[in-house]
């Protein structure tokens, strides 16, 4: 549990302005839409709530660290979110992983080198990001990924 910073600038962009959206769809909270985009990519997590202020504040309970961390990626991940508060709890907790910020030139393959030593493992850290991750090479600069440990 805690803060977790993103790049404000960086990430999908799921908010949408008023003039983009259709005339005659009913407008969503911003809430509303990062609890859309966490049950598109089917993250298992039971009485969410979605506070906005500063930063997103999430509450609920999840059944594992991994699920937990995939949903603070995900809201974390996305363009206009500068930070997370954590107080998600897990009712089978496992070791955490390290999150990473991917840089200008990064590969799953450099950082797996830089991290596991071995450049090979990048799969480990593209499995530990699905679905948010949907192909190896399709990050980008100021994107927070989970580096499981090993």
């Amino acid at each position: 549990m805690g803060l977790f910073s993103f790049i404000k600038n960086a990430g999908a962009k799921l908010f949408k302005k008023k003039e983009e959206a259709a005339p005659d769809a009913p407008e969503m909270s911003k809430a509303d839409v990062l609890k859309a985009e966490i049950a598109r990519l089917n993250l298992p997590v039971s009485d969410l709530s979605i506070d906005l202020g500063e930063h997103v504040v999430l509450t609920g309970i999840a059944n594992t660290n991994a699920d937990r961390e995939k949903i603070i990626l995900a809201v974390g991940n996305v363009d206009g979110v500068s930070g997370v508060t954590d107080y998600i709890s897990v009712t089978n907790p496992e070791p955490e992983s390290t999150f990473h910020e991917v840089k200008s030139g990064d590969t799953l393959s450099k950082i797996s080198k830089e991290v596991y030593g071995d450049p090979m493992k990048y799969n480990a850290i593209f499995e530990a990001n699905k679905p948010m991750l949907e192909h190896p090479d399709k990050i980008y600069p100021g994107q927070i990924l989970r580096i499981p440990a090993q």
